[in-house]
């Protein structure tokens, strides 16, 4: 069995970013971008107020006259001369001539007269164009992934549609004779299966483009044509048959139309039976049937993979610290990922609490935990109260 680490880094390996598609701005949340992103425009274009208040040359006399009013988008047409102001509104041009905004509220105005009671300093609340940017200067890097603020300054560059990367196409094939969809019939020994809808789910919230497939029976012929039919995809994941049982065929029906098997096992718990390979140019995760399985295993993998392919570093989960509630026996050869709920106490230090049962087939106590506790192979018996680190399921989009 290898490690986590290496196995992630054998999945990473030799994965290419997608190819390129052009986005309206309106859709571009959440989408990596596939160039840099310049802008088409100078901002602000010229000078514009940053308050409202009045348009002055700061060397002049008291009082001034105004001689106009120019509210944002309706420039004035004249010179502010000696004596002279123009009422201006955040936003708006300032006028040829003046060098200085006066706020509103540090005048008293008497008809078309007005006194300022503060005194004034040169250019002060005024935006220069280009203050923001200019034309031509990098907006947002290539390969980054556009969060809202990314999607404002890009429509304030003027770009009205986005070059992105091509969501991963991501084929979910669950296999099993005693799996139904959701809302069929039941047989006798039967269970409604969850992990595809939960790894359809999981992708999507990576930025993958899921590819759900029909349910493949126990049989070499079913899985093998299921897999076949899905080339076109950038990754194929499996759920279930991929242990060493007589009807976890998998491996077997997939060496059958080309599978090359790079690993099969790792040193992990929950999710021991991770498989993975190619069947021409499309990779393969072959995922545990177990659900708490599968899900940390898609945590710990298949996010990477994704990200990976949308440009994107793939790094490892990044854990946080936490405070340890319940005292943990020695850790045995395998790293161990132990549901948790959290908790936060007084000092804002995290506390972490794991559930007093790990089974992986309990889906409903990974629903309703916060995180999963870190323990990595051979490690010693910890107390209540020691520090330990966590991987925290809101902080991972998961």
């Amino acid at each position: 069995m290898i490690s986590v680490e290496e196995a992630r880094a054998r999945i990473l390996s030799g994965l290419a970013p997608t190819g390129t598609e052009i986005v309206p701005l309106s859709a571009a949340l959440g989408r990596v971008t596939a160039e840099p992103i310049l802008s088409r425009l100078t901002h602000p274009p010229q000078d514009v107020s940053a308050m409202d208040g009045y348009a002055v040359r700061a060397g002049d006399p008291q009082p001034r006259l105004v001689i106009g009013a120019a509210p944002a988008g309706h420039p004035f047409a004249g010179r502010v001369g000696a004596g002279e102001a123009v009422r201006l509104f955040t936003g708006s041009v300032v006028p040829e001539g003046a060098d200085a905004i006066v706020l509103q509220e540090d005048t008293d105005r008497d008809g078309d007269s007005i006194s300022i009671r503060e005194a004034i300093r040169p250019g002060q609340h005024i935006r220069r164009a280009g203050q923001d940017f200019a034309e031509g200067q990098m907006m947002v890097q290539a390969n980054a992934r556009l969060n809202p603020r990314h999607v404002g300054l890009i429509a304030a560059a003027n770009h009205a549609w986005v070059p992105v990367r091509r969501r991963p196409i991501v084929a979910i094939l669950a296999t099993g004779d005693e799996i139904v969809l959701p809302g069929d019939p039941i047989g006798p020994g039967g269970i409604v299966s969850s992990n595809s809808h939960a790894l359809s789910a999981f992708v999507r919230a990576c930025g993958g483009e899921p590819l759900l497939l029909p349910i493949a029976g126990d049989s070499i012929s079913a899985i093998a044509d299921a897999a076949s039919s899905v080339r076109h995809a950038d990754l194929l994941v499996t759920t279930g048959g991929a242990s060493v049982g007589d009807h976890d065929l998998v491996a077997p029906a997939l060496e059958g139309v080309g599978l090359k098997l790079d690993f099969w096992k790792i040193a992990m718990r929950p999710g021991k039976p991770l498989m993975h390979g190619s069947l021409g140019s499309v990779r393969l995760l072959g995922l545990p049937g177990n659900p708490v399985s599968s899900y940390l295993c898609a945590l710990l993998f298949l996010k990477p993979a994704i990200e990976r392919l949308l440009g994107l570093p793939g790094a490892a989960p990044r854990p946080i610290r936490a405070v340890l509630m319940t005292g943990l026996k020695e850790n045995d050869h395998r790293a161990d990922h132990l549901r948790c709920r959290l908790t936060e106490a007084e000092d804002g230090m995290l506390q972490a609490e794991p559930f007093g049962r790990q089974d992986s087939g309990m889906l409903s106590a990974l629903a309703h935990s916060d995180a999963v506790i870190l323990r990595a192979p051979h490690a010693a018996a910890v107390e209540a109260g020691s520090v330990v680190e966590v991987l925290r399921f809101d902080s991972l989009g998961a």
